[in-house]
């Protein structure tokens, strides 16, 4: 599969967004964040992991973004399919790119409205005296009108191939998990070799790694590893992000050690049951809580991570969120989770997760569907 985009689907998306910009009388964004950036520019490098250094494009009413960055981002941004790239050299105490992105603000938007996403999972990601010095130059903003995010939360063709992907290797991962997890192996020891196993199957990294074990499950959902030993009977839980190209994955897997877990079969026969319930009401007009309502009646209202699901990309979460109160409209192209939990006594729990996108006949899975028995290890 080829990494990357064609040079027409950025294309696309910039014309997406100019179109509701002209609607909503906005003549520029300003974008602040990686997968911001890298959805309309496909500058994809993890530099961003130093938050040394702020980089910025600006989306202007018409024509092509306009890269205002740090010059050692140069190079990589010229392989991208922007002409104009604006420079300095970063960081800067005095002046970290401000007087330059002041000055192509000006030039594309003039007077008029520079929309900065703000809406939720938004951040800013450049100094608040920064923003503060753009605010006294005179520069009018406002919220983007939530376009950023719904135009993210289609995903196209390509997108899905790329998720898809990055589903397969962590199943194939999965498969193998018998080779580092066993009855005696420390959890830390089990989150470092499965680590590997992603990176083996093809992952390009793997930022988000989570999971736990215990006789009954475990207490939390987020927790790293520490030196426990896997003893006969627990329910060992992996949960991974791992990342193809720049897209994630994210689903668990549970496992028995050494023998069946009785003790869990009924609650692991209630999480196949509600994430089946949660595929099926996952259709085009649906909303987010219709999804989570056919979850919880089969789990019960009880949400042990506040949400049943949430939508997927270029980020572990992103966009919707699988709950009562969330009346997002689904829509075709749409990828999410389906992450139901049950509490299975002494404040012990077991999640299962699948990852899938919405359809126009209805949802189809690009996780490995967990079914049947729980695997024993």
């Amino acid at each position: 599969m080829k990494r990357g985009f064609e040079q027409a689907e950025y294309e696309a998306r910039v014309a997406a967004a100019q179109l509701a910009m002209q609607q909503h009388e906005l003549a520029a964004i300003l974008l602040t964040t990686e997968p911001e950036v890298r959805y309309f520019t496909g500058f994809h490098t993890r530099f961003w992991e130093s938050p040394s250094r702020p980089w910025f494009v600006v989306l202007p009413q018409s024509g092509a973004p306009i890269a205002v960055i740090p010059s050692i981002g140069e190079a990589l941004m010229r392989r991208c399919w922007i002409d104009d790239i604006r420079c300095w050299s970063a960081p800067d105490p005095l002046d970290d790119g401000v007087s330059l992105l002041i000055g192509t603000l000006r030039e594309v938007a003039q007077e008029g409205k520079i929309g900065v996403p703000s809406g939720l999972e938004s951040h800013l990601r450049m100094p608040l005296a920064d923003f503060g010095r753009l605010q006294a130059a005179g520069l009018v903003f406002g919220d983007d009108a939530g376009i950023v995010a719904q135009l993210r939360a289609i995903k196209s063709e390509a997108e899905i191939e790329k998720i898809a992907r990055a589903c397969a290797i962590a199943g194939r991962a999965f498969d193998r998990l018998g080779d580092v997890a066993r009855q005696g192996a420390k959890l830390d020891a089990v989150f470092r070799g499965f680590q590997g196993l992603l990176l083996a199957e093809g992952a390009d990294w793997v930022p988000y790694l989570a999971g736990g074990a215990g006789p009954k499950g475990y207490s939390d959902v987020i927790s790293p590893a520490g030196p426990q030993v896997l003893a006969m009977g627990d329910v060992l839980m992996l949960d991974t992000g791992a990342v193809w190209d720049g897209y994630f994955c994210d689903f668990d897997r549970n496992f028995s050690i050494g023998l069946p877990a009785r003790q869990a079969a009924r609650p692991w026969s209630q999480l196949q049951e509600a994430a089946l319930a949660g595929f099926e009401a996952a259709q085009p007009g649906a909303e987010a809580a219709d999804v989570w309502r056919a979850m919880a009646a089969v789990t019960g209202k009880s949400d042990t991570a506040g949400r049943l699901g949430h939508g997927l990309g270029m980020q572990l979460t992103e966009g919707l969120s699988l709950t009562e109160k969330d009346h997002t409209i689904l829509e075709p192209g749409m990828v999410i989770t389906l992450e139901p939990g049950v509490e299975t006594g002494d404040g012990m729990m077991l999640v299962h997760e699948e990852n899938i996108v919405i359809r126009e006949g209805g949802a189809q899975i690009l996780s490995p569907w967990a079914s049947g028995p729980m695997p024993v290890l």
